[in-house]
């Protein structure tokens, strides 16, 4: 009997504890999570240029000289164009051997190759033309691409947000009047972002050819600065 009655009681004990984890699952409110998404399009104020000296030599010295009088001349073109230091940085140098590869014969050393390139940001978005001109005439027959960018793209981001998030609420309150529910408090949000530069503009080693007095026509286009948020609420 006295057995009975301990099991008795350790039953009545788990579900003392079992009652209150039921009665909070019970409880648990009923959500929905949408994404909302806005964007806003804004004209950019800088651009990125790589711009280089490709050489070729007999010997690697040979070709290491030539490059590196090519690329003084274009740093002073730099300098003359009111580059300022700080805006012009090294993005790649490499020499490499160049080697002649015939049918059926072990490859036979005929050179060296020898690339300098640097990455300059250009804060006068209005010259771009003009400096893609300067460093052409200075030497540079690499330019791999110019990219852009908006300097302070807080105050669009701000307005990206709160588009987004009314995107979300619109499309909360639709699903809710579907489903016969109402929306209640928000429980959570989240966001990410997304810079969408336009495609890079690019030109390659026959651009010193294609030297021209005029400056050269570039288009900066605008940048989309996009925001995702996903908000939660409680629907009763």
């Amino acid at each position: 009997m006295q057995r009975l009655t301990f099991a008795a009681a350790a039953l009545a004990a788990l579900a003392a504890f079992a009652t209150p984890a039921l009665a909070d699952e019970a409880r648990m409110p009923r959500t929905i999570s949408l994404v909302g998404h806005g964007e806003v399009k804004s004209p950019p104020d800088l651009a990125f240029v790589t711009t280089g000296v490709f050489s070729q030599g007999a010997t690697a010295a040979e070709a290491l000289a030539a490059n590196t009088s090519a690329m003084t001349a274009l740093f002073a073109a730099l300098k003359e164009a009111g580059i300022a230091e700080k805006d012009v940085q090294t993005s790649n140098f490499t020499v490499q051997p160049r080697y002649d590869f015939q049918d059926r014969q072990p490859p036979r050393l005929v050179g060296y190759d020898v690339s300098n390139n640097v990455t300059v940001t250009l804060r006068k978005i209005g010259d771009l033309g003009t400096l893609l001109d300067r460093l052409v005439q200075a030497g540079s027959n690499q330019i791999h691409g110019i990219s852009f960018q908006v300097s302070e793209p807080d105050a669009a981001l701000d307005e990206a947000r709160k588009l987004a998030t009314e995107d979300a609420t619109r499309k909360a309150k639709l699903y809710a009047g579907a489903m016969g529910v109402t929306l209640g408090p928000v429980m959570s949000i989240s966001e990410g972002m997304t810079l969408e530069p336009p495609v890079p503009f690019m030109r390659g080693k026959a651009m010193m050819a294609e030297a021209a007095s005029a400056p050269v026509p570039v288009a900066a286009g605008e940048q989309t600065l996009s925001i995702d948020v996903n908000i939660t609420w409680e629907i009763r």
